[in-house]
């Protein structure tokens, strides 16, 4: 696992893209602070860039360097949730201009994985964690449904070995500082 999260970490600081298993299914990722590299997932996954993407950090310690104020249910929901769940947040800092949503949020989940993990502190900041296909088609619910076209559009692939069982996208809930809380995905 040790090479796998240095080769991830090594391609992240270089702008390039990752496919990597994530809490929950396969994902794309890159630097979240990195535009280029940003602009890189939209075109692989020919999505439109006004739709948004999520980003995982290892920890609230992380999360606090992208957020401007976390709102104090959002770590209630994040010690309390038995599934992966996504938050959407007001006002993100620090991130690239093309991940942030034209209302000024920004998605962001806490994996509970040992691999996510260690490679978002190995690496000490925000990864973007997008499903493994091309806009439109279905998510992979395993490695061996990742397509040619991503397989090759990525710049490293994690060995399949660290796949995990699950494969269902996170739950996602957008919290507003206002207090409004609205589910966007079960």
């Amino acid at each position: 696992m040790h090479q796998q999260i240095k080769n991830c970490v090594q391609y992240l600081k270089q702008g390039g893209l990752i496919l990597y298993p994530t809490d929950t299914i396969w994902g794309i990722g890159c630097d979240a602070s990195n535009s280029e590299a940003v602009k890189k997932i939209y075109a692989l996954k020919k999505r439109i860039d006004s739709k948004a993407l999520i980003c995982l950090v290892a920890d609230d310690r992380m999360l606090s360097k992208y957020i401007k104020s976390i709102p104090e249910v959002a770590l209630d929901i994040i010690d309390v949730s038995e599934n992966p769940t996504t938050i959407v947040y007001d006002e993100p800092l620090n991130l690239a201009h093309n991940l942030i949503g034209s209302d000024n949020t920004i998605a962001i989940r806490i994996p509970d994985d040992d691999f996510c993990f260690k490679l978002l502190r190995q690496f000490n900041g925000a990864i973007v964690s997008t499903s493994a296909n091309i806009s439109g088609q279905a998510s992979p619910k395993s490695f061996s449904e990742i397509s040619n076209d991503i397989l090759k559009g990525v710049d490293y692939v994690v060995n399949s070995q660290f796949e995990k069982k699950s494969s269902k996208p996170s739950s996602i809930i957008k919290l507003t500082n206002s207090g409004l809380v609205t589910i966007i995905r079960k």
